[in-house]
């Protein structure tokens, strides 16, 4: 969730490190700092609550001319948004400062023992423990790099760590289970450390990505400007590295308001891209390597949409396939000791592959034996070098913090694969039909995104109201939790999803001329569908149809009825109603005045439980 960015070499440290923060502030984030050695050797820390922009400005008057910095952009779980909170942490008797991503577990017990030891705190973070195991473990006359490992074997939890050591003017950076990646760039004895690739993107032409408890040794003074060691203070090789060739500019909006406006809008090129890549391209390797893995049983595992994402793609494997498969939310599936054999396989889905909970379910499924497959967007993450087969999304970057493009591509990928499983392999009648499929799904969704002022006119009718119930049956039912939380994520108002025939069970008490009832309708479960927006109707509840063209009854009912074609898209027809949903979350959003890429209390990529 946090940013971290480190830099060594001849550039103006501050700079590089402030333009990597910047380029991560799609991550969510509520404070920034930044600490380097200023040009007559002495241990500078700047840091403020807000918005990058807010240090930036504290910088402004500032002469700086630093060779080595470490930056970070926090998103607080322990200890309040403030300045004193925000990272990095520092010890400036000793010229040691530190930068952490993840959560201390042991962080109560540790404090307590540091504090008999007389170590002194200046916040209230669990990060802060890890300075005072440096402090202590340096106290007791031990080199930085040695008290670096030893104050990182105290640590319980998920976490990853960046250390600026002012002595030798190094960088030493280590992880567990917390995304952390090394660039070098050779040419200009650059050193660069992140916790994103973007970051390095124009800097690094080699990046490393080190596998857990691998101690990162930075240092551009020495012709090996980047080592590797294991705890033992051996050297290791425990590391994946690889030129880096991603587009260093900056993400641009052109002509779109906003990242996640834009996102919505490249959706019908991305599917077209995705067909490519799976029919002609590279993809077909990955997806033969899929089809020949054990699938007794299907285990599904995300978070958030990836999770909703996984309904979908249950669907697409019980009804085609007729592979029982068990979805789970993540951060509940290691806990409450699932039934798992190794003729099983777990599907994994991740938009940036780092999720935490998500690598914790992966970590548990492959102690036990079995394959383990993932759906991802970034190539080289934690889930991406963990997994036995990756399947990549393709989506490009997702800037805005609310997912959409991805949610497409996700459950894309996972059709592609279930009907390669249900043909035996992929030859040219399959590619011919599905691609055929793939054209009409991208074609109708250009069309809706012509219409997007016709949604936008209902959004300006109901975005005052106090509440919304996204209602769907069958294979809508996921695609309403999808909405409602798009709804919740960038416009802050209460919203539920529901399959329509539970509102009736209890939530239906809540229903009056205040509440919205935004009802999925497809061909299926037709009859039934109207039925439940009949009980929805009767108790003076505001309906928002979003159903098929053409229906006078629909007409009749709605409030408000945007009329959709569904002719040929069959399985897909759920995708194509869920761009409807992006559209009225983001347009409501908009009446309402929120960050709509950057909303409040979220992070794009969460890296801790």
């Amino acid at each position: 969730m946090c940013g971290i960015v480190g830099h060594l070499g001849p550039q103006n440290s501050v700079d590089v490190v402030l333009e990597g923060l910047k380029r991560l502030e799609y991550r969510g984030y509520d404070s920034a700092g930044v600490s380097f050695i200023s040009s007559d050797n002495n241990l500078k820390i700047y840091k403020k609550k807000g918005k990058i922009q807010n240090l930036i400005d504290e910088l402004a008057d500032k002469e700086i001319h630093a060779r080595s910095s470490i930056g970070h952009t926090r998103w607080a779980t322990h200890g309040g948004v403030t300045d004193n909170n925000a990272h990095p942490h520092v010890c400036e008797d000793m010229g040691i400062a530190m930068v952490h991503n993840g959560i201390i577990e042991n962080a109560g017990e540790l404090r307590e023992f540091l504090i008999g030891e007389g170590v002194k705190f200046k916040s209230e973070t669990d990060s802060e423990t890890f300075l005072g195991l440096l402090i202590y473990n340096v106290k007791q006359g031990k080199e930085i790099k040695e008290a670096v490992i030893e104050s990182f074997k105290k640590i319980e939890g998920f976490s990853a760590f960046v250390v600026l050591n002012k002595e030798t003017s190094e960088i030493f950076s280590i992880k567990n289970g917390a995304p952390l990646v090394c660039g070098m760039n050779e040419v200009n004895s650059e050193v660069l450390v992140s916790s994103d690739p973007y970051a390095l993107a124009g800097i690094a032409n080699k990046i490393y990505f080190p596998e857990d408890q691998v101690l990162c040794h930075l240092s551009a003074g020495n012709a090996n400007l980047l080592n590797f060691y294991e705890l033992d203070g051996s050297k290791s090789t425990r590391y994946i590295s690889k030129s880096q060739s991603m587009d260093h500019n900056p993400a641009e909006k052109g002509e779109f308001e906003h990242f996640m406006l834009k996102e919505i809008y490249e959706q019908p090129e991305l599917i077209r891209s995705l067909t490519q890549f799976y029919f002609q391209g590279e993809g077909k390797e990955s997806l033969e390597q899929a089809v020949d893995l054990p699938r007794t049983n299907l285990h599904v595992t995300a978070c958030g949409t990836a999770y909703y994402a996984g309904l979908v793609i249950k669907d697409f494997f019980e009804q085609i396939n007729r592979i029982p498969c068990r979805p789970e939310v993540a951060s509940e599936f290691r806990y409450r000791d699932p039934i798992l054999n190794k003729d099983d396989l777990a599907l994994f889905i991740s938009q940036s592959g780092e999720t935490a909970d998500t690598l914790a379910a992966q970590e548990l499924c492959k102690k036990t034996g079995m394959k383990t497959l993932s759906i991802v967007n970034t190539e080289g993450s934690t889930l991406f070098r963990d997994c036995n087969v990756n399947l990549l999304i393709r989506a490009g970057m997702e800037i805005g913090v609310a997912s959409t493009k991805a949610f497409t591509q996700q459950v894309l990928t996972g059709r592609t694969l279930s009907a390669v499983i249900a043909n035996g392999g992929m030859d040219d009648n399959l590619k011919n039909s599905l691609a055929t499929k793939y054209s009409l799904l991208a074609e109708r969704i250009e069309e809706l995104l012509e219409r997007s002022d016709e949604i936008r006119t209902v959004a300006g009718e109901i975005y005052r109201k106090q509440g919304f119930f996204y209602t769907g049956r069958g294979v809508y039912f996921p695609i309403a939790l999808e909405g409602a939380l798009k709804l919740k994520e960038i416009a802050y108002v209460h919203a539920e999803g529901y399959a329509a025939g539970e509102l009736k069970h209890g939530p239906i008490a809540l229903i009056d001329e205040e509440k919205v009832n935004v009802a999925l309708v497809g061909p299926e479960l037709y009859e039934k569908t109207v039925s439940n927006i009949q009980e929805i109707k009767a108790r003076k509840g505001i309906i928002v149809v979003v159903g098929p063209q053409g229906k006078k009854d629909l007409e009749e009912i709605a409030d408000y009825y945007i009329p959709i074609n569904f002719d040929g898209l069959e399985e897909l027809s759920p995708l194509y109603i869920n761009v409807v949903n992006q559209l009225l979350a983001y347009h409501i959003a908009k009446f309402l005045g929120t960050d709509i890429d950057k909303p409040r209390n979220l992070a794009k990529s969460v890296t801790v439980e």
